[in-house]
């Protein structure tokens, strides 16, 4: 396979603050070398120094570069130049080409990139800058992510409070996730008050928060058991810390309803919205278990297979496609580590969730099952089929039904 031909090529070594750079004519010969500041300045003069240095138009000029992303990428890309990104671990294989002592350094890193660019731009990949579509729901759709996180590490900390000194909440949220569990908490924070609570402030406290599963009645039972004997002081100072978390927990809860709202909000624009481009959005909604939070995380996160309608590197992205060992007469096919993750558990809850609204893939689980695969391994095989029905909806344009692959077995067999 072979890529195409540039005049120059040039390697950036990134740092914190400054960049290393070095240019090399396609002979392989070093032209020049500089060091870039990472600042707006920097990236212009930087600019400048190639155009003076090559005397040919920036799409005659590849650049290699670790990272695919961030300003000197954007940058170089929005003044036509094509940039090449590469694995750290394929560019320390090519770095042991250049010296078999181990040595390393800024400058040499820099050459080796531009060199191996110029020898083997196939094991490059193109960038390409996405649409600011894509770049708002990729920032939204991680930071849901992190908040969501953040949430959950919040809600096990103040879990653990409770069991220090105030175990009885436990009972009412094991979890000691529910809103009304902490508003109740802020109004009695240790079991000596909590124990006071009239039944009319706990029924109105529930039937704000639309609580049916419990009465209130039940609630005073709980708070009036007898509490854990600690030392003194010891309720006090750790409902002091309890109240602060349930502050940071509340706080989480708003910003993360925030964040969902301005997901859906930007969907929706794309998908009526003035300007609107990306008819791939209602097609993806089309899929059982596919909801709007599982569209934004395969925008956000694989915008790139899907716009190339690639299914393999998409499979391979997700994590979907098994890797194979082979040696000899040994032959070993295991998981695919090496993935992102945050898509892998998007196509693992979307496969999840389509057993129960979808008999094709309920009927694919259950096959794989019989088979003696995992439960995890037969999702992965689920996953696997909706994407490769994803990538034949994306090209044809048509909406997802379970029912046309029978179909057109039917229509064969007749």
């Amino acid at each position: 396979m072979e890529g195409e031909e540039f005049l120059f090529y040039v390697g950036v070594d990134c740092s914190s603050d400054k960049h290393q750079a070095c240019l090399v004519a396609s002979n392989g010969e070093v032209v020049a070398e500089s060091i870039v500041e990472h600042s707006g300045n920097g990236l212009e003069s930087f600019s400048q120094w190639l155009n003076r240095s090559t005397k040919t138009a920036p799409a005659m000029v590849a650049i290699a570069i670790e990272v695919p992303h961030g300003p000197i990428v954007d940058s170089l890309v929005e003044r036509g130049f094509a940039v090449f990104s590469i694995n750290p671990k394929q560019l320390d294989r090519f770095r042991d080409r250049y010296t078999v002592a181990g040595a390393k350094d800024d400058s040499r890193d820099a050459f080796v990139l531009a060199d191996s660019l110029r020898t083997d731009q196939p094991c490059f990949k193109r960038v390409r800058l996405p649409s600011r579509f894509i770049v708002e729901i990729r920032e939204l759709s991680r930071l849901e992510d992190d908040l969501h996180q953040e949430h959950n590490r919040g809600c096990n900390q103040l879990r653990e409070l409770l069991n220090r000194y105030f175990p009885q909440l436990l009972r009412l949220s094991p979890a000691a996730d529910d809103a009304w569990i902490w508003e109740m908490l802020q109004a009695a924070p240790v079991p000596s008050r909590a124990a006071k609570l009239s039944v009319g402030r706990i029924e109105r406290l529930l039937k704000r928060f639309r609580i049916r599963r419990i009465a209130a009645s039940e609630v005073t039972d709980v708070l009036r058991t007898a509490p854990l004997q600690v030392a003194p002081g010891t309720a006090e100072v750790v409902s002091e810390r309890a109240l602060l978390l349930v502050a940071r927990l509340q706080l989480l809860r708003k910003q993360r309803t925030h964040i969902a709202k301005r997901i859906d909000q930007l969907i929706t624009e794309e998908i009526t919205g003035e300007g609107a481009q990306n008819g791939d959005i209602p097609l993806l909604l089309s899929f059982p278990g596919l909801g709007r939070g599982g569209v934004a995380t395969l925008f956000a996160e694989a915008w790139e297979p899907l716009t190339e309608r690639n299914y393999y590197a998409f499979r391979a992205y997700a994590g979907l496609a098994p890797v194979t060992r082979q040696s000899g007469k040994k032959r070993l096919i295991v998981m695919r580590y090496a993935c992102n993750q945050r898509l892998r558990n998007a196509c693992y809850h979307w496969s999840r969730v389509s057993l129960q609204n979808d008999v094709a893939n309920r009927a694919h689980y259950a096959r794989l099952r019989a088979l003696g695969h995992s439960h995890g391994r037969a999702l992965r095989g689920v996953a696997d089929r909706l994407a490769s029905i994803l990538m034949a909806v994306l090209k044809t344009r048509k909406p997802y039904e379970s029912t046309l692959r029978h179909r057109a077995k039917s229509a064969d067999a007749t």
